[in-house]
Formats: C-alpha cells, structure tokens, sequence
C-alpha cells in the first residue's frame, strides 16, 4: 500500500490511450435534456467534457468527475453503489477503460457521494482513496462518525479499502509512468457538512493550450439530524468558516459541486459555458448566508 506523504505522490505503469471522440456534437444539450435541476440521484445522465481533460460521468442528480492523464484516471467522488453501474458505464462510453481508474478523491463522507467505493474496488477499478483525514474511519468501516451533523440519519455504506488521508497540507499528484506526465489536484479542507469534507482544486488544459482551473467545492450546506445544533459546536462553526473564508479566495473559472443543482450546473449548460453563472466567491458567501441563518434559527429557537 502506497505510504501516506505530504504532498501524497500516486503513479502508475500504463501506455497511453486516447479516448473515443464524443460522437454526440451538443452534449451539453443532450444532458440538460435527459436532466433536470435537483434531480433523482441514481438517474443516469449522459456524460460530457467540462474541459480538457475533465469530464463529468455522473448522474442526474449526482456528480462524479474523471480526469484523464492518458490512459491514467482519477475519479472525484462515486456516486452511490446504485448508480456506480451508470457511471463506470459513462467512463466506457468516453472510450476510457475503468480497470485504469488509479485514485479517487472523495468530497464528503456520504453514501450518496461515495458509497460505490466497495462496489468499485471489488471490480478492480480503484487503487487509492484520498479523503479528509476525519473521514478515514468512516469510509473504512461505513459508519458515520458521531461529530457528523448528519449522523444517525443514513444507513451504513460498504467499507473500503485502501483509504489514506490527507489534511491538506500538499497536493496529490498523480502521475504517469514511464511517460512522466501527471496532474496535480489541491485539497482544501473545507469542514462543515461533514468533518472530513475537502474541496479539490485542479488545472485542465485541452489541446488548443487553453488551460482552466476547475473546483470543485464540496457541498457545505448547514443541514443537521433534527436533534444537532450548531451552535452548541463553536469549533466546529469557526472551522467551518474558516473553510468558507478559504474557498472564498480560489482562483476559480469552473465550479462544480456534489449536487450539480447547488452551483447551478444545468442553467451553465444551457447557457454553454461552464464559466458563466455562480463562481467560488458567490458559492461561499451564498453557504455562508445560509450558515448564519441556520445560527440565528437555533437561537431564536432557544429563547
């Protein structure tokens, strides 16, 4: 098992590939006729290119993202373990083979995000796991951890295996061999909707030169069991926005999230530009507005 660094380093033997070209000439248009805003988290979706070499191979109502280096593939999250069939089918249909999928980086500890993990390493498509250190635990025995807003809320998930964690303090890179080619994707620990949540920060360039740098934002809602305060947990609420504070200030030309719907993916898709509409900025102060709601509902609810 690959030994847990800072910067975390993955690498992999492979001969390069190039993927199948998308025969469909508006696949914007074709998603955002198959989907709708907030829509069902196992509906299948079509794939399509974000940039580059990034391409969302989710759901309907779930992201997953893939990033090609050649033939090597780094997944952002799953989707659950009912729709993980669609996705590796989505990876196929880009011409990708998913037995080369080497890492994935995981958003948040939800089963809706990644609870395909098992489903997916018991296929032989996953080699490494690279989440927010808090979230290990979970991930490693599928029950969610006690400082979770949510627990208690969600059924357990499928352990993985060969999850490492990272606080980040340096980028994963990943990177191709023998060719030596890699990409480099910056975590930024953003606390709140869950303990070990992350945001993943990463460059994509297509073979024009035109290179972009692509978020994806974890999902930061203030959404709790009914019996969870957050204003009982004052560390947990200065981390989270300290997390805020740090997504705030990202360089940041295409914001993806989790749900697709939270940073008005489908209205960038029918605008066709992915750099229009809600940036890092915007999305941050928009959870911060609803986190300072959410305080201000617990205090009244007190008094």
């Amino acid at each position: 098992m690959l030994a847990a660094l800072a910067p975390l380093f993955l690498s992999s033997c492979v001969a390069a590939q190039t993927p199948a070209p998308q025969p469909d000439p508006d696949p914007f248009a074709t998603w955002t006729e198959a989907c709708e805003d907030w829509g069902e988290w196992d509906k299948p979706g079509p794939p399509f290119r974000v940039h580059g070499n990034t391409y969302y191979v989710g759901t309907c109502g779930i992201a997953v993202l893939l990033v090609a280096n050649g033939d090597q593939l780094v997944l952002l999250d799953t989707g659950t373990a009912e729709s993980s069939a669609s996705v590796i089918a989505n990876i196929r249909a880009l011409g990708f083979r998913p037995s080369r999928i080497e890492a994935i980086l995981v958003s948040h500890e939800h089963f809706d995000h990644v609870g395909g993990l098992a489903s997916m390493q018991a296929e032989g498509f996953v080699q490494y796991v690279v989440t927010g250190h808090p979230a290990v635990e979970v991930l490693t025995t599928g029950f969610s951890s006690e400082d979770d807003p949510q627990h208690g809320i969600h059924q357990p998930m499928a352990s993985a295996q060969r999850v490492q964690g990272t606080a980040g303090e340096g980028p994963v890179t990943v990177t191709e061999v023998p060719s030596g080619t890699s990409i480099s994707f910056n975590p930024i620990v953003t606390p709140g909707h869950t303990p070990g949540a992350l945001t993943w920060q990463w460059e994509s360039c297509n073979d024009e030169g035109e290179c972009l740098t692509i978020v994806y934002a974890d999902s930061l809602s203030a959404i709790s069991s009914d019996d969870y305060r957050f204003s009982d947990h004052p560390d947990y609420v200065e981390a989270f926005r300290d997390g805020l504070a740090r997504l705030m200030e990202l360089d940041c030309d295409i914001l993806l999230t989790p749900h697709p719907s939270s940073s008005g993916m489908r209205d960038k898709l029918l605008a066709g530009d992915l750099t229009s509409g809600m940036n890092c900025a915007e999305y941050a102060e928009l959870m911060d507005t609803r986190l300072s709601r959410r305080l201000a509902e617990e205090a009244g609810a007190a008094q």
